[in-house]
């Protein structure tokens, strides 16, 4: 079992840093182990699947996802963050790598999300559920030079290489980022990769949204979803006083970011 990554704890909440790769509650479909089957180990829970059915986890983040999570600890707990998520109280921030340049230095994203197909994808529908997702950009990018050629020519740790035709449409779609701070006012599975791919700026390394194209060449720089649950606020249960915590970007993404130069 791996060990959480615990930031925070009292006698009211945990917070952890969930890594990328690992998937937050329980379902039919999981055969692998859970933050859920961690949190049942850490709190000796047994046969018992723990406060809500999953652990006292309150909220979740997507398997690429690596960030900030909250768990209750008891049952009057979990309802107060619930009701904090429900009533949208609780302030969250993402940081997320994107291709191209946004044409805004801030803005925001408001549009219905539903089930798309039979895969678990979701998308932009009409009567879905309504969905708003605020943007703020950090920085602008792009690949540097030496890295770009280095992996169009198949010279990268994989060998791969790219056709002519594919050659040109990197040279003119993958050279470009910008690291945007992201807001998400409502709380719909893949909100933020949906929104994003619906203004065409696809998440770096999205194995589920980000076009073919682009996933190949993305993978041979970084090496996952650049998708990052930085800061979580809400109000703690008992004291009734707000709490902050804040995550640095993980590794794995600073090592990516290593391949990018300001613009």
């Amino acid at each position: 079992m791996n060990d959480l990554n615990v930031i925070f704890e009292d006698d009211q909440i945990l917070v952890l840093d969930k890594p990328s790769g690992i998937v937050v509650n329980r379902s039919e479909t999981t055969r692998e182990e859970t933050m859920q089957d961690q949190l049942v180990d850490y709190f000796h829970l047994g046969s018992s699947s723990g406060i809500g059915g999953r652990a006292g986890i309150a909220h979740r983040l997507d398997r690429e996802t690596s960030g900030l999570l909250v768990v209750a600890k008891t049952e009057k707990t979990f309802d107060n963050l619930q009701r904090q998520f429900k009533e949208r109280k609780i302030k969250k921030e993402y940081l997320g790598l994107v291709h191209g340049l946004t044409s805004d230095e801030r803005g925001k994203i408001e549009t219905s999300i539903g089930r798309v197909g039979n895969f678990g994808k979701f998308g932009v529908v009409a009567g879905g559920r309504e969905s708003r997702t605020e943007f703020v950009v950090e920085n602008r990018y792009k690949i540097k030079d030496d890295i770009f050629e280095e992996i169009i020519e198949g010279e990268n740790k994989n060998k791969q290489s790219f056709s002519k035709s594919r050659k040109n449409y990197l040279k003119n779609h993958a050279r470009d980022y910008t690291l945007l701070l992201l807001r998400p006012k409502t709380g719909r599975t893949h909100q933020i990769r949906v929104h994003l791919k619906s203004i065409g700026h696809h998440i770096v390394s999205d194995l589920i949204y980000a076009p073919g194209k682009l996933l190949k060449f993305d993978l041979l720089w970084c090496p996952r979803l650049f998708l990052h649950a930085k800061s979580l606020e809400f109000i703690h249960p008992a004291s009734g006083k707000p709490i902050f915590f804040q995550s640095d970007l993980p590794n794995d993404l600073k090592d990516a970011m290593l391949n990018l130069e300001e613009i």
